[in-house]
């Protein structure tokens, strides 16, 4: 049975980390499929308002919820906790990081969702 609950935090944990890399980086796929930006700028709200208000996403509760349930730290060792785990919570994180963290959403996406409006912009020309 502890299997199935670490298998649960693993699959969270993978998806926690890919829904950072697409608030991070989903404005690129507006690119090729401009109606990604529906579901790309609310994830950019969120990813931003987590982080600047410093809330906890719910995802990390369920990560918690399954790790407890698999028997405490059961990631110690292996590729999701030597390699996720620190990307999705950076040792020591404070609240300035945390606003930093907000700041690199905003300005990433800025960046992404200017080169897309420049194109657009030279395309229509």
């Amino acid at each position: 049975m502890e299997i199935t609950y670490l298998w649960f935090s693993n699959l969270i944990i993978i998806i926690h980390f890919l829904f950072i890399l697409f608030v991070l980086f989903g404005g690129l796929l507006i690119l090729h499929r401009p109606k990604w930006i529906w579901l790309h700028l609310p994830a950019v709200l969120w990813g931003f308002l987590v982080e600047f208000n410093g809330w906890f996403c719910p995802l990390t509760e369920w990560e918690n919820h399954y790790r407890h349930l698999a028997g405490g730290d059961v990631y110690e060792g292996d590729f999701i906790g030597e390699y996720l785990i620190p990307l999705i919570y950076p040792v020591g994180l404070t609240r300035e990081m945390q606003y930093l963290f907000a700041a690199i959403v905003i300005i990433l996406n800025a960046v992404i969702y200017y080169i897309i409006w420049h194109r657009r912009k030279q395309n229509s020309v």
